[in-house]
């Protein structure tokens, strides 16, 4: 693996534990493409720093773990803001 990958993946996993962003969000505020930052996190951290990717690991299966709470909020709001949307027309 390249050195430029290898820094790339500690600098998304220090990222991602500091933020606590998602994998999309962090994949917006670097540049990166969302499955880019994916596999970096899942299957190259672990070859570069056991550690990291361990506490990583928890990080995402918590965001895996709400993910069906943030959809339904995300609907919530759609349709809260739609309904206000006919109202004022």
């Amino acid at each position: 693996m390249h050195e430029q990958i290898r820094r790339r993946c500690v600098r998304l996993g220090k990222m991602l534990l500091d933020t606590g962003l998602t994998v999309r969000a962090l994949a917006k505020a670097t540049g990166y493409s969302k499955s880019t930052v994916h596999k970096d996190l899942t299957e190259r951290l672990p070859n570069v720093d056991l550690e990291l990717s361990e506490e990583v690991a928890r990080v995402l299966a918590y965001h895996k773990s709400v993910r069906h709470l943030r959809g339904g909020e995300a609907t919530r709001m759609k349709w809260m803001n739609e309904h206000k949307k006919a109202r004022n027309t």
